[in-house]
């Protein structure tokens, strides 16, 4: 904990000095920004808060299949581990990923590891998903839009690498053991630690892709993904749609969002608490300004309320139920991720 403060401490650092040499160079007004967040649509904005919340549900049935070759649990007792796990993840980042897996293993009375399988297999899913819904959405961007040629040739190299993704998937559940042994060996002869590492995540990727049992859970797996992107990228096309003052925004395509989705997903890559929140807010709003031209302060404004509509939103209930259910949200980041450790190291 106290190296992880350390590392948040000299990033604000850096950060406040590189505001300090730029502020010449920044124009922002802040009363425009107001502006547009006062004047929001409510009914949309409430679209994509509901649908947000939607996610959560499909992702209690999705764990609940996975669980069922092992365990029959109904996906209402796996709801309030969810809803905690990722109010977690929204207040100290990606630290507290193993946070669901760790509290869902105790709630099914499972190991810690298995558990860790099927949340292995579960990003994999979310990461084919999202490719799938991304690259398709690309591909058939109205030819009227700006950088339109840019869009299609992303869509068309997001599928070839979805593809890809796909056959190397096959490959680990048909011969993970081989597969691991030749990443451990290739990888192993630059780096003996990165080539084990490698071969310890395809073991664990296999383990994950075993927890299906059948073709008709695969699909119905699929089936849940795919809605469940399908929902958050419909929650980023309402939200956008709240700021009815920016034509720009007001007026964007289903597909064209995308871009905004792949730019909110980028600037999450850094993990630390609270901080991560102003990348991902810095990235989205780069996004609308260079593909849309969106003003700086609506840009900046509809990132922000991104930020809240598909991370923060969850932090109330995720707080109640860390309530009723006795849950320390800092002890139990912390354990899941000591605990998260060993599973690994094993």
């Amino acid at each position: 904990m106290k190296k992880r403060n350390g590392i948040i401490l000299v990033v604000v650092v850096v950060l406040a000095v590189a505001v300090y040499l730029n502020r010449g160079r920044i124009h922002f007004d802040w009363g425009t920004f107001g502006q547009q967040i006062r004047h929001i649509s409510l009914g949309h904005f409430a679209a994509g808060i509901a649908l947000i919340y939607g996610t959560y549900w499909l992702r209690s049935l999705r764990w609940a299949v996975f669980l069922s070759p092992t365990k029959k649990v109904h996906a209402g007792r796996l709801l309030g581990s969810q809803f905690i796990g990722f109010t977690a993840v929204a207040l100290f980042g990606r630290l507290a990923d193993l946070t669901r897996p760790y509290l869902l293993a105790k709630r099914v009375e499972l190991s810690l590891s298995s558990q860790v399988a099927v949340y292995t297999i579960e990003r994999m899913f979310d990461l084919g998903s999202a490719a799938i819904i991304f690259s398709s959405a690309m591909a058939v961007t109205p030819k009227s839009l700006p950088h339109h040629e840019l869009f299609v040739r992303v869509g068309i190299g997001s599928l070839v690498v979805t593809v890809a993704i796909a056959l190397f998937a096959v490959a680990v559940r048909v011969a993970g053991g081989a597969v691991a042994g030749f990443a451990r060996q290739t990888i192993g002869r630059l780096s003996k630690p990165a080539g084990e590492s490698f071969a310890t995540k395809i073991l664990g990727f296999r383990d994950g892709l075993n927890t299906l049992a059948s073709f008709r859970e695969f699909l119905v797996v699929l089936v849940l993904s795919l809605t469940m992107w399908g929902m958050i990228a419909s929650a980023y096309y309402q939200t956008a749609h709240a700021f009815v003052q920016t034509p720009q925004l007001a007026t964007l395509t289903f597909s064209s969002t995308m871009l905004l989705m792949a730019a909110s997903i980028g600037g999450g890559l850094l993990t630390l608490p609270v901080i991560g929140w102003f990348t991902q807010i810095a990235a989205m709003a780069a996004a609308m300004q260079a593909f849309y031209g969106a003003p700086i302060e609506s840009a900046t404004a509809c990132g922000a309320l991104l930020l809240i509509v598909t991370t923060l939103s969850i932090v109330p209930v995720g707080l109640i139920f860390a309530q009723l259910e006795q849950v320390s949200l800092t002890r139990v980041t912390d354990e899941s991720a000591e605990a998260g450790t060993v599973v690994v190291a094993d």
